[in-house]
């Protein structure tokens, strides 16, 4: 085999295309283009070192996908509100970076329906329309709202999420045991199911800061796979150094090998060597 790339692991970069998903994976300063490997034998092997994605110490154990310990404790973007953004607490003047909130909070969001293992909803900025869906592995996604700051959003999915899932199977997504839906016939029934939900975040927020889209399209998402696994194994660098197999295909943010499963973005920082 051939050494393609050698560095820092960062997760998949994504481009919607009418043809599929086209993938490369930036491994230190370059980019593999990961669709060409389809079908061919691969390696990827651990070398042991992790250094942080934001301040590059070296670091025995990688928390919150890429952040030494020290940084995964004081950066705003490691913060718990940042996984449950209902619990901004920005307003009350603890957010640990309050220039950073304000760039990244109080900006357009959008909540959505996904189906990735069956329908769930989700809350994204508008700058991570589309590449959210695809690293969620969603075959269809279809945008329902959108409002003024990530608190709202926030408010919205956990009121939504009463009704419908808000996290992927992943093993159903990646053994694409998943049916086509009509997602503008949820949105329709979950607006009626929440219409009483709804109406008070309007009178707290303001009606112009959730906006309904009753004109967005559904879009549909294709992933370049020859084979989906009939079972799911996964790898783990922090347990098996060396991972190979016949790159068998990609979804979502995992490589899908006749050996196994692979989640890209989890191993984000970890110094590895790309071969194939």
């Amino acid at each position: 085999m051939q050494i393609l790339a050698q560095g820092a692991l960062q997760k998949m970069r994504t481009e919607l295309t009418p043809e599929g998903v086209v993938y490369k994976l930036p491994v230190g300063d370059q980019e593999v283009p990961m669709n060409e490997l389809i079908g061919k034998p691969i390696s990827l092997e651990y070398k042991g070192a992790i250094n942080c994605t934001h301040c590059g110490r070296k670091t025995n154990k990688s928390f919150n996908q890429g952040f030494c310990y020290p940084c995964f404790k004081s950066l705003p973007q490691c913060d718990q509100c940042i996984v449950k953004p209902e619990l901004c607490h920005f307003h009350e003047g603890t957010c640990r970076d309050a220039g950073w909130g304000e760039q990244f909070c109080f900006q357009d969001h959008y909540v959505y329906l996904a189906n990735s293992s069956g329908v769930k909803v989700g809350i994204t900025r508008g700058t991570q329309i589309p590449t959210r869906w695809m690293d969620q592995g969603a075959i269809q996604a279809l945008p329902i709202l959108k409002v003024a700051t990530r608190l709202q959003s926030g408010k919205v999915e956990r009121l939504l999420g009463e009704h419908v899932a808000d996290k992927t199977n992943w093993r159903k997504m990646l053994k694409n045991e998943v049916e086509p839906l009509t997602l503008a016939e949820i949105r329709d029934q979950l607006f009626e199911k929440c219409s009483e939900g709804l109406a008070e975040l309007e009178q707290t927020f303001g009606i112009q800061a959730i906006q309904r889209l009753p004109d967005a399209e559904q879009i549909e998402i294709n992933y370049p796979v020859l084979n989906y696994p009939t079972k799911v194994t996964s790898f783990n660098f922090d347990k098996t150094a060396e991972v190979s197999g016949v790159l068998q295909g990609i979804k979502g943010q995992y490589l899908i090998l006749d050996t196994g499963v692979i989640n890209m973005r989890k191993f984000t920082a970890y110094q590895v060597s790309v071969s194939a």
